[in-house]
């Protein structure tokens, strides 16, 4: 979950720029947690307490009303029945890597990550990408190889994760979209080398590079076992109390392996 939130933090600072390049800056004074944090923090409030989806997240989200959330999501937060609204976008997807660390096997995973996106992104779209995302953080906690989780997504989603970075940097635009997002990110993952160039290489995309990152991140972060000492200190360093509060009852609860 780390992984997660420090690619949301890296992110934040390069969206909407259209950055098409893996040499930046990894934290400046700016560097900010955004609702990818906020809400992977939510999700993983109710499965430490048993809360329900719809409650946590309304909750933090309400808790944080200025942290960049798109505008059906706002809509959501102040709505008081907490009715999905049949989004495809990759809110579901950003928010479910604590979904992975709970369950033992991927058929559990596969289920809660379906109920962690229905109370909002309830349109089969949605759905698959928190899925996706929940499936590859599950295996490269198991130990799959890169190949295997690649085909596994493959197979299962029907994501094209044949193309290469290089390939997709050029045209790639900005697309908040599971389906636009989440093969992307995945593919970041595959690509990389250790944690940062997950997170660097989702970013270099030049799409909506918090939630990318994130996506790369939380994958990444169990395959390589952990992320650097030194992002995880930069990223402490910008969480306020209670989402640290949040954050390590849930690593206490349930390590990374």
């Amino acid at each position: 979950m780390l992984g997660a939130i420090a690619g949301d933090i890296i992110g934040s600072l390069y969206e909407i720029r259209g950055l098409k390049t893996m040499d930046f800056p990894l934290f400046v004074p700016e560097s900010r947690f955004t609702d990818d944090t906020v809400l992977t923090l939510a999700v993983a409030d109710a499965l430490l307490h048993g809360g329900n989806y719809a409650e946590k997240i309304h909750s933090y989200g309400n808790a944080y009303p200025l942290a960049g959330y798109g505008k059906s999501f706002r809509d959501w937060l102040q709505s008081t029945d907490l009715q999905p609204y049949t989004s495809w976008g990759n809110g579901s997807a950003m928010r479910v890597s604590p979904v992975a660390y709970v369950y033992g096997s991927l058929d559990e995973v596969l289920q809660e990550a379906e109920k962690s996106a229905f109370v909002t992104h309830n349109h089969p779209e949605g759905i698959k990408g928190a899925q996706a995302i929940a499936a590859a953080v599950f295996l490269a906690r198991k130990g799959s190889s890169k190949q295997e989780i690649k085909e596994y997504v493959q197979n299962k989603f029907g994501y094209n994760l044949k193309r290469s970075i290089e390939q997709i940097r050029p045209d790639y635009k900005f697309d908040v979209s599971c389906q636009g997002s989440v093969p992307e990110s995945i593919i970041a993952f595959l690509e990389s080398t250790d944690v940062e160039n997950a997170i660097r290489l989702a970013i270099s995309l030049g799409g909506d590079t918090d939630t990318m990152a994130c996506m790369a991140g939380c994958i990444a972060e169990p395959f390589y076992g952990g992320i650097p000492k030194e992002i995880e200190t930069e990223v402490r360093k910008r969480l306020p109390q209670d989402l640290l509060l949040t954050l390590d009852a849930f690593l206490t609860q349930f390590p990374s392996k």
